[in-house]
């Protein structure tokens, strides 16, 4: 597994064509390997943008820190 911090924030269209969004927060262990928790907000968004909107206003995101599936 690679040792590089996956993105943050992960944008995911699901099953009824809505878009949902999941927080990830990675730490490291005493081996320094990553560690991720992922937290998958309950709220479906109807576009990508507006999921990044989201996750701007609420968690502080930045531009270049959200992966898509």
């Amino acid at each position: 597994m690679s040792r590089v911090a996956v993105r943050p924030f992960l944008v995911k269209k699901i099953a009824d064509g809505h878009f949902q969004l999941t927080v990830r927060h990675t730490r490291y262990n005493s081996q320094n390997y990553p560690i991720v928790t992922a937290t998958v907000q309950e709220e479906a968004f109807k576009t990508a943008t507006a999921a990044k909107t989201h996750a701007k206003l609420h968690f502080g995101a930045e531009t270049g820190q959200f992966s898509t599936e």
